[in-house]
């Protein structure tokens, strides 16, 4: 089974839809799905003396402009694990840029936790939430030779729904018009 391409969007989507865990709160692990071998690789051990404050990974049947599947922040109470499917709702988007180009982030919260459930758009977050999310972004490459990122703005859950909306079309005419 490829995770990308044999695990469903969702119905629903781009207002909830699903998400394939590769890193969990709390792990200072970068692990990323391998879509060639279909297994999760430790990328590397971040350089910095940071860890993730969310669970993160990607949207199945997405494609973006930086060449890999939709990236998407899931905030948790708990962390999940590597290859969790995860149900989520969009709340907004993390315009960024590291070395390679644009590296936007999808800002999302687990449908199936109440305690999201007031969280309907970026402001919702708690502001200290929020800079933690940012410094996280800007910090964890740092020591990383030759990498860089620059967290650019928040932007609010229409300017999200767009971002998915055009990563659907874009998977479906980079896979599924061959």
């Amino acid at each position: 089974m490829n995770l990308l391409h044999d695990v469903n969007l969702g119905d629903k989507a781009p207002y909830e839809f699903n998400v394939v865990i590769e890193n969990v709160k709390g792990s200072s692990n970068k692990i990323e799905y391998d879509r060639k071998t279909g297994v999760f690789k430790l990328d590397r051990v971040l350089y910095s003396a940071v860890y993730w404050p969310f669970d993160y990974g990607f949207a199945p049947q997405t494609w973006h402009e930086d060449e890999d599947p939709l990236d998407v922040v899931v905030l948790t109470t708990h962390p999940t694990f590597p290859g969790c499917i995860v149900k989520v709702r969009p709340i907004a988007l993390i315009v960024m840029e590291d070395e390679a180009g644009i590296d936007d982030k999808i800002v999302a919260v687990p449908v199936k936790d109440p305690r999201f459930n007031h969280i309907i758009d970026y402001k919702d977050i708690p502001e200290h939430v929020r800079r933690e999310i940012q410094e996280f972004f800007e910090t964890y490459k740092r020591l990383e030779p030759g990498k860089w990122v620059k967290f650019k703005e928040w932007k609010n859950l229409q300017e999200a729904i767009k971002t998915i909306e055009k990563a659907i079309k874009t998977y479906k005419e980079k896979f599924e018009s061959k």
